[in-house]
């Protein structure tokens, strides 16, 4: 659906327009107004695709606006003067509609604005800074002189130390001067769990849990009282399968 508005200081002109945009099923009328003083504040409380502009108006006529305007909308220019064709359309006026407009020519000028407004929803969808980037799966950390790329794929668990964390990844251990409560609200909360004020573990990576003591491969990372109920509802509860169960 095409947003349009109307300008135009005669009100049999505003009239007739707003019957022809009538007829039209992808074009909607959002307002119709006398000058482009008017207009102005129809564009700053609406969305409008279209404008069909009249030219000789008072306070401001059309051409002039479209000097003055910043990223106007598509423009179709009506108007009874002929003389102003050359630079309404150095003002990149999509059409220029000469009174008394027929319906025929304002469906061909109509259909012109449609398929226009098609072209720039495709640029749209097609431009990179449109579409949304996907989450990143890494993040750097600054070891020493280096800044290690980590994926949050890799990380078997995290380790707090005062101002210092320590990742225990796949590939190996990092430490970086880092808060641990920073880490973990930039970590997937569906995907790790604080299990103790110092850990922070990969749900995934859990291999078992005895007593109070998580094992992930040779690593025995403890689970603190504060914090065990939790750890058991959201690592073990909904996943166990026992007779109880299945009875």
């Amino acid at each position: 659906m095409i947003n349009c508005v109307i300008i135009d200081d005669e009100p049999l002109a505003r009239e007739g327009l707003a019957k022809y945009v009538g007829e039209v099923d992808f074009l909607h009328l959002v307002d119709t107004c006398e000058n482009p003083v008017e207009l102005v504040k129809i564009l700053d409380q609406h969305h409008v695709d279209l404008l069909f502009l009249d030219i000789q108006m008072p306070k401001m006529n059309g051409i002039d606006f479209l000097k003055i305007v910043q990223k106007p909308p598509m423009v179709i220019i009506t108007t009874a003067f002929p003389s102003y064709a050359l630079e309404g359309f150095q003002l990149n006026a999509l059409d220029y509609l000469l009174k008394p407009i027929t319906l025929d020519r304002f469906l061909k000028s109509a259909g012109k604005a449609r398929d226009y407004h098609r072209l720039l929803n495709k640029a749209d969808e097609s431009s990179p800074s449109s579409r949304p980037e996907p989450p990143a799966d890494y993040f750097f950390i600054k070891c020493g002189s280096k800044f290690e790329k980590i994926h949050f794929a890799d990380i078997m668990y995290v380790e707090g130390m005062q101002n210092y964390v320590t990742l225990y990844t796949r590939k190996g251990k990092y430490v970086t001067l880092l808060y641990l409560k920073h880490l973990e609200e930039n970590l997937d909360s569906n995907a790790f769990i604080r299990v103790h004020k110092s850990y922070i573990v990969s749900i995934d990576k859990i291999e078992s849990i005895e007593g109070n003591e998580i094992f992930i491969q040779s690593y025995r990372i403890p689970i603190s009282r504060n914090y065990r109920e939790q750890v058991i509802e959201r690592v073990v509860s909904n996943k166990l399968w026992d007779k109880i169960k299945f009875s």
